[in-house]
């Protein structure tokens, strides 16, 4: 457990939190979030996390960009609605991505967890990009993703992280409650 590390997990519970209210800032946060965490998995030998921060960096431009597109006079921005299509359509691609990136991790890196370490990344791909999109669904793709990194973590011995993505739960649980009540008054 390094200072890097904390500083990471700071960096990242507040732009879940901020996210959660629907705030543009979550996203330079999570940038900041991101090349912190970078370094923190590159050391640990968690390739595919270590480069899905890189991904989670231009993903957090994009959400920036999408989101100043939706923001409303309040300041927060509007709640999109995930179609069946798009769920199970996106759901579909990127288990086929975690799955060849996974093996490509087996064959070229000393990852000792590469299948759920890429499965992992590639859904946390897709939670960043239902986040960036404004989908309510992406709390519960967050819920299943932070579980499983909560005990990729442990076994990892990255207990900060670990009580970090236990902590992402609470605040997805919390995000999914607050945009479900935005949805509900949507027209």
């Amino acid at each position: 457990m390094t200072g890097l590390e904390w500083l990471a997990a700071v960096a990242s519970a507040l732009g879940v939190w901020l996210t959660g209210h629907r705030t543009v800032w979550c996203w330079p946060v999570m940038l900041l979030a991101s090349v912190l965490y970078g370094v923190v998995f590159a050391q640990d030998h968690l390739y595919a996390d270590a480069a899905l921060q890189g991904v989670f960096g231009v993903l957090a431009l994009y959400g920036l960009w999408c989101w100043q597109r939706g923001v409303q006079a309040n300041g927060q921005v509007h709640i999109a609605r995930l179609t069946r299509h798009t769920l199970w359509r996106d759901t579909g691609i990127t288990a086929v991505a975690g799955l060849a990136l996974g093996l490509a991790l087996r064959g070229i890196t000393d990852d000792p967890m590469p299948l759920s370490d890429a499965g992992l990344s590639a859904y946390s791909v897709l939670g960043q990009i239902w986040t960036a999109k404004r989908y309510r669904a992406c709390w519960g793709l967050w819920i299943v993703v932070d579980v499983l990194y909560a005990l990729l973590f442990v076994q990892r011995r990255l207990f900060v992280t670990a009580v970090l993505y236990t902590a992402f739960v609470g605040l997805a649980a919390q995000g999914w409650w607050r945009w479900r009540h935005v949805v509900a008054r949507s027209p």
